[in-house]
């Protein structure tokens, strides 16, 4: 701060809080809300969300990446995964209350926030950026959501076949080679 070296890993991470607090924009340009925007219904739609499915939960966690580091909720994957068995039912559960009330518990909103060097001179704030380390069971409710949405869209044929941005097996080569094909 103002060409001042500091040394002492406290105050590293004063400095590295105080440059991303600085550049974190906290709306992203939505409303201050506590609530979930409702989305409106069209005539003959069906507004019913899916039941989140012990199934699904405990393939989900079977399949977690041990080597991933755990939140700050202290939940390490390696347990979520070798405990996928007893705990897809809880999670279920808590994963259907939390979609039905349209709110996740308050630790999943908490996250280790560790910095990684981009470039530079890793004595310059600037040259650090925050990655956040949030709850595994949170991520885990984040993919089922996913899943939905694109199950969702793919139904209803929201997304055209030329598509081909952030879409799972399209790339910009899958893309090129469709328009050469025409």
């Amino acid at each position: 701060m103002g060409g001042n070296i500091v040394t002492k890993d406290e105050k590293k991470a004063e400095v590295l809080n105080a440059f991303f607090a600085s550049v974190f924009s906290s709306g992203a340009g939505c409303p201050p809300s506590s609530q979930t925007p409702e989305l409106a219904v069209r005539v003959g739609e069906q507004n019913e969300a899916p039941v989140i499915q012990r199934e699904v939960v405990r393939d989900l966690l079977q399949n977690l990446d041990t080597n991933k580091s755990m939140g700050p909720d202290g939940i390490h994957p390696r347990i979520l995964r070798e405990l996928g068995e007893v705990l897809a039912e809880p999670l279920s559960i808590i994963y259907q209350h939390s979609r039905q009330a349209g709110e996740v518990p308050a630790d999943w909103h908490l996250a280790n926030v560790t910095p990684i060097h981009k470039k530079g001179w890793k004595d310059d704030p600037e040259n650090y950026r925050p990655v956040s380390l949030t709850s595994v069971p949170g991520k885990v409710m984040e993919q089922i959501i996913l899943s939905a949405i694109m199950q969702h869209m793919k139904d209803a044929q929201v997304i055209r076949l030329s598509q081909h941005g952030f879409m799972r097996g399209r790339s910009c080569l899958t893309n090129s080679s469709l328009s050469m094909t025409k």
